[in-house]
């Protein structure tokens, strides 16, 4: 019986095999994520009901963010295209303070994944042309106004039109 040599080091096929593993266990999170976002941008496109967008559409996501007292990043989404986009609009946290979202995209088709305000107040700046959509229906509890249809405790969410000219 003939003997065959190798040049790999005994134990690099399982290494390799490890490393394999490794790397699809690494992507199972980025590919959940874009589940996500897929499942809330068919969401809101059946909110909508007309528009311009196929099943599986192009899209781009804003960053969320979390604000506490007052702390913290806003999110703002102010690149202008001149064709619709439809930007999913990651989980956006305010609690006990003020938060402002800028969606000042004309062409804008903006999908909230989720708006969380607890005890604050969340003013949403809506460019007049673009459309807004909630992937989740809303809930409140002793609050006003809900009107981009988040979770709000003790607080409100208010949606303000910008950007319209005088006609």
């Amino acid at each position: 019986m003939a003997q065959t040599t190798s040049s790999r080091p005994r134990g690099s096929v399982a290494f390799s095999g490890l490393m394999l593993a490794a790397g699809l266990l690494a992507a199972a999170p980025a590919l959940a994520a874009d589940d996500e976002v897929m499942t809330a941008a068919r969401s809101c496109m059946r909110a909508w009901g007309q528009h311009p967008f196929t099943d599986t559409p192009p899209l781009r996501t804003v960053s969320g963010s979390v604000r506490v007292m007052g702390r913290g990043p806003s999110i703002s989404d102010r690149e202008a295209t001149d064709f619709p986009v439809l930007v999913v609009v990651q989980p956006g946290v305010n609690v006990m303070g003020g938060s402002e979202l800028e969606l000042l995209n004309p062409n804008g088709w903006y999908c909230l994944r989720a708006a969380v305000n607890v005890m604050g107040g969340m003013d949403i700046k809506l460019q007049c042309n673009a459309q807004l959509a909630s992937a989740l229906t809303g809930t409140t509890v002793m609050s006003g106004d809900n009107a981009a249809k988040g979770v709000t405790v003790m607080g409100a969410i208010t949606v303000q039109r910008v950007g319209c000219g005088k006609n």
